[in-house]
C-alpha cells in the first residue's frame, strides 16, 4: 500500500491523520529491513523530535489491527514492522541484516486442504515466513568464513 492509501483507509476507519502518523507511515514505507518499535521511534524522532514512543506505539497497533503494516516475530521474541503489499504475501527474513523480501503464490493450497481433513481446523489465513540469508549476507559470511579457514605458512 501507499501512503494515499493507507491515510484513506485510517480516516475510513475513524482514525485521526496526524503529522507525526505521516512521519511513522512513511517511515515504515521506506523502510527496505524491518523495524522495531524503538527503531522507528528512533528514525521518526531524527524527521519530527515532536514525535513521543507513545505515538509510535499507538500508530503502530491502529495499522496492524488495520492490516496496513506487516508484523514480523522475530527470534528474540520482538515484534517488528515493514509496509505490506495491498495482496496477500508471505516474507523472506535476512537473519544477518533484516531484509525482508516480499512474495506471492506460496502454493500452500494442498497443505491447506490436508490439514482441514486431518485437524477439522477453521483456517481464515496463514503467515509464512522464512528465515536466511540474503544473496549479500550469504556472499559476506562465505568470504569471512574462507579467509578464516585460510592458513599462513612460512618458510
Amino acid at each position: 500500500m501507499n501512503l494515499p492509501e493507507i491515510i484513506a483507509q485510517l480516516r475510513d476507519n475513524g482514525h485521526k491523520v496526524t503529522p507525526q502518523r505521516i512521519a511513522i507511515i512513511k517511515t515504515v514505507l521506506e523502510s527496505p529491513e524491518l523495524l522495531t518499535p524503538s527503531a522507528l521511534y528512533e528514525k521518526v524522532k531524527k524527521a519530527d523530535p515532536g514525535v513521543g514512543a507513545v505515538t509510535v506505539y499507538r500508530t503502530l497497533n491502529i495499522l496492524e489491527e488495520l492490516g496496513l503494516v506487516c508484523v514480523v516475530h522475530t527470534g528474540d521474541n520482538t515484534h517488528s514492522y515493514i509496509g505490506c503489499p495491498a495482496e496477500h504475501h508471505d516474507h523472506l527474513i535476512c537473519a544477518d541484516c533484516g531484509k525482508v523480501v516480499n512474495f506471492t503464490h506460496c502454493n500452500l493450497g494442498l497443505l491447506e486442504k490436508r490439514l482441514i481433513a486431518e485437524t477439522g481446523f477453521a483456517i481464515s489465513e496463514h503467515r509464512l515466513d522464512f528465515y536466511g540469508r540474503c544473496e549479500k549476507c550469504g556472499k559476506k559470511r562465505f568470504v569471512a568464513e574462507a579467509s578464516a579457514r585460510t592458513i599462513v605458512l612460512r618458510e
